[in-house]
């Protein structure tokens, strides 16, 4: 892939040699453009070393379109860092200088932005209205993110770092699309999603903190790219709108692992990122269970039908299984062993011990591992990236 690099004038920009850099290790031709100002803080000699090409940074040096060239080379054009200037420049329509000439000329390709500022910018109406107009366009925002900048407060507009803008650049270069010629436009898929509730009486139940995003984003992402799709979720206040989408909602792990034994030998393949409850409650009393003096309540815990087993018992070989292990210690050790003894064909490992990752929170880190020895690591991102990262995976 071609990628084009546009770097303007916030102290962020010393992070774009770093981005260059992961986007060439990946396999990707990179050139960068840069505006007067980025040379401030990183330069030319920098950026033509890191990308192996000259720079674009003078509209009108060369005497040539090199605009038009340089945009009909490029596959994406990521701009990095993404200052409150640049962003109002192509909102309104200016091309005054080399980069905003180029994001102009750059019609009908992605782009992607990571916008960096100082707090107060970011939260003013203009840049909020701006950042809304370029994303009705179809422009990309990776972060900003709430840190310390460089001003010497904390708070929202530091830009993300040169791994997670890395990986949605990678993430929107190799999501499959939804077109009649998707490899997966033929296809159906069964996920799973959400918690499971098991009963203790009319009123109580064991569950967890699952929220259901993750299953909801890959379905999304499956439909996106052409599938239809079987979503068995959990109780979870989300919808979904896709129409190759059909949701059905179930309770306990027990209906659950009826309707995906029902619908699996029906599907291409299977995703299973709910979190099932491993035990449930031997008996339900059908009303409120009051309390008896001061003893506590002792309930006797029987083990619900596995439901990942089960369908790598009953997969075949032109099926594709893919389960989640969410582990707080050993996790590789424990996730390989899930994945060899399941029968499975990919695994998501994701740890507790990841911020920002794990039940309730709209991002994830992971690892796909795979039965054929294959270990892909991502960065903490988005759930709807985590999901067109794990699609890509699996289905390649």
């Amino acid at each position: 892939m071609h990628i084009v690099v546009g770097i303007t004038g916030g102290i962020a920009a010393y992070k774009a040699p770093e981005l260059v850099r992961l986007l060439k290790k990946a396999g990707h031709e990179v050139r960068c453009a840069a505006t007067e100002h980025a040379l401030e803080f990183v330069t030319r000699v920098t950026l033509e070393t890191v990308s192996g090409a000259p720079l674009y940074s003078d509209l009108f040096a060369s005497g040539r379109t090199e605009h038009i060239s340089l945009k009909d080379w490029g596959e994406m054009l990521v701009v990095a860092p993404a200052t409150a200037n640049i962003i109002g420049k192509v909102a309104s329509g200016i091309a005054d200088d080399a980069l905003s000439t180029l994001l102009l000329a750059f019609s009908g390709k992605p782009v992607i932005m990571a916008p960096a500022m100082n707090c107060e910018m970011w939260a003013h109406p203009a840049v909020q209205r701006n950042i809304e107009t370029l994303k009705g366009w179809g422009i990309r925002m990776v972060g900003p993110e709430s840190g310390e900048l460089a001003c010497g407060v904390n708070g929202m507009g530091r830009m993300s770092e040169p791994e997670t803008i890395a990986a949605a650049v990678l993430s929107t270069l190799h999501s499959p699309l939804s077109t009649p010629h998707s490899p997966l436009s033929a296809q159906k898929w069964l996920v799973t999603a959400g918690p499971t509730y098991e009963r203790i009486d009319s009123v109580r139940f064991i569950g967890n903190y699952s929220s259901g995003k993750m299953g909801f984003a890959l379905a999304e992402a499956l439909a996106n790219a052409g599938a239809e799709v079987e979503l068995v979720t959990g109780p979870t206040h989300l919808n979904v709108t896709h129409q190759r989408i059909n949701i059905r909602r179930v309770e306990s792990a027990r209906e659950m692992y009826a309707a995906a034994t029902e619908v699996f030998p029906k599907c291409n393949g299977a995703i299973l990122s709910a979190a099932v409850a491993d035990y449930r409650p031997s008996e339900c009393a059908d009303h409120k269970l009051k309390k008896n003096g001061s003893e506590g309540m002792h309930l006797n815990l029987v083990q619900n039908p596995d439901i990942l087993a089960t369908l790598g018992d009953m997969k075949t070989p032109a099926q594709t299984l893919v389960g989640f292990a969410l582990e707080t210690d050993n996790e590789e050790a424990n996730a390989q062993r899930k994945l060899e003894k399941k029968n499975l064909d990919y695994i998501v490992l994701n740890s507790l011990r990841d911020k920002g990752a794990g039940f309730g929170v709209d991002t994830n880190k992971v690892t796909i591992i795979g039965r054929d020895g294959s270990h892909k690591e991502s960065p903490l991102l988005s759930k709807q990236e985590v999901a067109h990262l794990i699609i890509n995976t699996v289905t390649s």
